[in-house]
């Protein structure tokens, strides 16, 4: 039986899923969709981060539109309704809600008080700008959409950052992915890593562009980037 956490924000409810490790009290990771809702996808993702000895939060970001979403990509039809409420998505409540996930994921029973966030294409880009808008201890971009239009808030991230491009990631182009460097190779605590050949979403398990060498070579840099910073 799945486990929810109710998190309250100003406007309403909304659900997170809860994924638990073997031993506890455990650092908590806040977990960050992609435009397909807390699917399969994440809850595989979900299930190996508490593998490693993590507490997982999983928020559902599209609660305003459609609570409880788990979309395929396998399905046009989920295509279309995704990016429909990709296009209509508050980014900067979507933040807002981040933010509190990652407060509530201090206290949440088991957890030892450290809070790690994580996340894919839109769930990237929310992780990102809430490393600039909370006090998670650390972060883990992967290929996060638009964040060429928000690294100003780079300034402002004060916590570990790891983030991971797709060289050849067809909606983070080669113009895009030079502004990301530009404005954060100096940041003394943001490491950035590009996979030539790669593209969006290579890393999601089950997904079309999925890489099995690179994204095992991705997913081992965050592990121990997390275990450097949560253990």
């Amino acid at each position: 039986m799945s486990e929810y956490l109710t998190i309250t924000v100003p406007d309403g409810d909304f659900q997170a899923l809860v994924a638990r490790p073997r031993s506890e009290p455990a650092p908590a990771i806040v977990l960050i969709q992609e435009i397909f809702g807390v699917n399969d996808g994440i809850k595989q993702i979900a299930g190996e981060l508490a593998a490693q000895g993590y507490i997982v939060i999983a928020p559902d970001l599209f609660w305003r539109f459609e609570p409880g979403l788990a979309m395929s990509e396998a399905s046009p039809e989920n295509w279309e309704k995704a990016f429909g409420f990709y296009n209509r998505f508050d980014f900067d409540k979507g933040v807002q809600d981040v933010v509190a996930t990652i407060k509530a994921a201090r206290t949440i029973d088991g957890a030892n008080g450290k809070v790690g966030v994580t996340g894919y294409c839109l769930g990237g880009l929310m992780t990102f700008r809430a490393m600039a808008a909370s006090d998670a201890d650390v972060g883990v971009v992967y290929y996060g959409g638009g964040t060429d239009n928000y690294v100003a808030e780079g300034a402002r991230i004060k916590k570990p950052l790891l983030m991971h491009l797709a060289g050849d990631d067809e909606y983070i182009g080669k113009e895009a992915q030079a502004k990301i460097h530009d404005a954060l190779d100096g940041h003394p605590l943001i490491q950035i890593h590009t996979y030539p050949g790669r593209n969006h979403a290579f890393a999601r398990p089950g997904g079309d562009h999925y890489d099995e060498a690179d994204a095992k070579l991705a997913n081992a840099r965050s592990a121990a980037f997390f275990k450097a910073h949560l253990f």
